[in-house]
This record gives structure tokens, sequence and C-alpha cells, in this order.
């Protein structure tokens, strides 16, 4: 049953949301802060001061995963986790992944202010390199959590600038010990915003989210000849990147005449030579497809890069096309939507079951523990840029549904 008197603070959340804000703040409103950067020790050296605050107790492990633990009456219990990310993208928003951080911090400031005590203890986790912006692949920390990435190649992962995941983490100060990861948890519950148009485009309040698609993360090499732009006749030419612009063209028609569900989206280009008066000999795109059904998923991939490459034969260029990431769908806990979505209809909002198109750290924590996530609109559906936008209501919602699911799951009594 709902305590219809225990609510968050909205005031004192969206406070912490906008200090969070100030750190690595853009003109435009959004924030900067890669993962192991100086914005980013910043922002976790202010959130172990919060935790404190708290009277959490703080811990970090090998791979700088931050934890704030409340003890429970059964000190023997496994912890119920609040959890996400304090990283962003280079020019990202202030509510992906920190709405979930800083409201799970806003909930146990609410069950210490109503003096609510749990069977079970909670513990509040900020993974590292969520966003995979400056370390790829993404969602690292979650994933040496859940045994889906070992220690050797988090370590080895290397930024733009050659420097590596474990000389950054070392550098910051962030390097903590193996032992402090989390281990039998009980479950695992990740409010996050939708970072998308649905919830917004229907009227509805809450997303109770069934699970992530998967994806897999295509690059592909297309090499012509390099020209000059005045003396090579059109009908000579080998242009890399008139070729590229066809194959994304397919992509496209194939993926929309394939399957409503599936994207496929072509977000990263680098050209050669690169110059106003050259024909391109060489061109390099990403391509990544999504959809919760592995099956299909992998069927598309496939007939994409079957249709490459009849293309690229047909157009007397080269083509390489190889997979640097993949990652299957995953399905969240029966019991813990079920939750989620009864505790959102006793505190009268209206909500949802939806697949989740974005990657999330509960796709690997979903791998060693019962997990399940709660979305709250995005305006526009826009994430991922500085416009990004959730409103305070819609946060009060969010926020209040993570407080009451977490007070059933680690047993809460006045």
């Amino acid at each position: 049953m709902i305590q219809q008197k225990l609510r968050i603070n909205i005031n004192r959340l969206m406070k912490t949301i906008e200090e969070s804000a100030g750190i690595g703040r853009l003109s435009g409103g959004g924030i900067c802060r890669l993962a192991l950067t100086d914005e980013d020790k910043k922002m976790r050296d202010t959130f172990i001061q919060w935790l404190k605050n708290s009277g959490l107790k703080v811990r970090v492990d090998d791979f700088g995963n931050i934890y704030g633990r409340r003890e429970g009456q059964n000190p023997e219990a496994s912890p119920v986790l609040i959890g996400s990310h304090l990283d962003t993208q280079p020019e990202g928003g202030r509510f992906d992944g920190i709405l979930g951080v800083l409201a799970g911090l806003e909930v146990i400031c609410t069950l210490n202010e109503f003096n609510v005590q749990t069977e079970k203890p909670i513990e509040i986790v900020n993974f590292t390199n969520e966003e995979g912006s400056r370390f790829e692949p993404p969602i690292l920390g979650a994933g040496g959590v859940s045994g889906h990435f070992d220690k050797e190649f988090i370590y080895s992962r290397k930024d733009r600038d050659g420097k590596t995941f474990l000389e950054e983490l070392k550098r910051i100060g962030y390097l903590g010990e193996e032992s402090n990861r989390v281990q039998n948890s009980h479950s695992y519950i990740e409010l996050h915003i939708e970072q998308g148009p649905v919830l917004e485009h229907k009227g509805i309040d809450i997303g109770a989210v069934t699970g992530i698609q998967g994806m897999d993360w295509l690059e592909v090499k297309i090499t012509g000849q390099s020209d000059h732009a005045g003396p090579t006749p059109m009908s000579m030419r080998k242009d890399a990147l008139y070729v590229a612009a066809k194959l994304i063209q397919i992509i496209r028609d194939t993926i929309t005449s394939q399957n409503s569900e599936a994207t496929a989206t072509v977000g990263r280009m680098a050209i050669k030579p690169n110059s106003i008066n050259c024909v391109p000999g060489e061109v390099i795109f990403s391509v990544d497809i999504r959809h919760s059904d592995n099956a299909v998923k992998e069927l598309l991939t496939q007939l994409i890069i079957e249709k490459l490459s009849i293309l690229a034969a047909a157009e007397q260029v080269m083509i390489e096309t190889k997979k640097i990431w993949e990652t299957s769908a995953s399905h969240f806990s029966a019991e813990l939507i079920d939750i989620i979505s009864e505790t959102a209809e006793e505190l009268g909002y209206s909500n949802q079951r939806m697949i989740s198109g974005a990657g999330h750290d509960s796709k690997y924590m979903n791998e060693i523990t019962p997990t399940a996530m709660i979305f709250v609109p995005s305006a526009d559906g826009k994430s991922h840029c500085q416009e990004e936008f959730t409103s305070t209501a819609a946060i009060d919602k969010g926020a209040n549904v993570l407080l009451h699911t977490i007070c059933k799951l680690a047993g809460a009594s006045n």
C-alpha cells in the first residue's frame, strides 16, 4: 500500500539537478561532462559529499563506480539498488542519466526525513562511462560489474588522444577496490527520461520499461578513387562519397520497408581527402541497427550488408563492412515491471509498458539481478542534445514512483 503522505521534495531534487548542471555547463544550457575528465571528477567529488551528507556509507570499485549505502534493519539482506550515470554526451542534457542518480539520492533524503526504516539495505550507484562518448563501447562501468566486459578490456580502452581508461581513472583519483563491487543484490531500478517522443505524444505520465532493444554497430569503408574535381569527367569517377550517399539511402529504405519497430542510423562519417576540390576516394561511416528481437536484428543486419555489397559492386568501388560492436536485446523482470505499473496506478498516474530504444546501465545489470526501469516524458523526444528537457511535474511523478517502488522492494516501515 502507498503511504500517501510520503512524497519526495521536488524543490530539493530540482535544486540538486541545477547544481549538477553547473558542472560542465555549456552556453546552450546543456552539459559536457565526459567520463573521467576533470569535470567528471568535480561532479564525483560533489556527489560523494552529498552521499555523506545523507548519512550513506560510500565506496568506489575498481571501475570507478560510486556506491552510497543506507543500511537496512536486516544487515544480511541483499541490497536494493538505484542507479544510473553522471557522465554526459559532448553536448548533453541535464537529465539523461543524471535524473536517475539524483532522484535516487532524493529517495534516501525522503526516507531519512520521514524516518522510514527498511528491512533491506538500499544502495545508490553512479556507473562510469555509460555514454561511451570518450571510451568506447558505452556502459563500461555496469558492464564490468556484471562481468560482461573483463577488467583488461575496460582498462585498455583509449580515447581519441590515446589516453587509456585506467590512466584517466587513476589520474582523477577514482581507482577503487574490486572488493567494493556490488554483489548479491536483490534488484536494480533505474529512473530515466524516455529520450523519445512516445509518452509525451500520448499524454502518459510513466513508462514501465519492459526491456532494451538489441544493437549492432557496423563500420562501412568505401574505397573509390581520389581525383581532381575539375578535369575528371563525371562518367569516369569512382566517387566514394556519392556511393556512400546511395548506400545510406538503401539502409533507410531497407529498414523502413522491413520492420516498423527497427531503426538504423548513420551517425558518424570520415571522408578522405576531405578537400573541397577533390573527388572523395574513401569514406568510412557507421551504422547503428536496433530491434527488441535478436533474430530480427541479425536478419536486418545481414540484409543490409548484402545490399550494400551488391550496390558497391555495381558502382565498381571496394567495400569493407565489419561489425564493431553488438549487444543482444534485454527483457526485464516481469515482477518488477508489475510493481512499477501498480505503483504508478496507486499514485494516480497514467502509465504504459514500453521497450527502450536506447541503451542503459540496466542492460548489463539485468544480467546479474532482477531489473526494471521507469521512464518519464522527454519534451519533443529530444535527448543527447542541449535542448533536452523534462518538466518538473514529470520528474515529480517519476521520482515518487521510484520512491514507493523502492519502499515496496526494500520492505519499508515507519
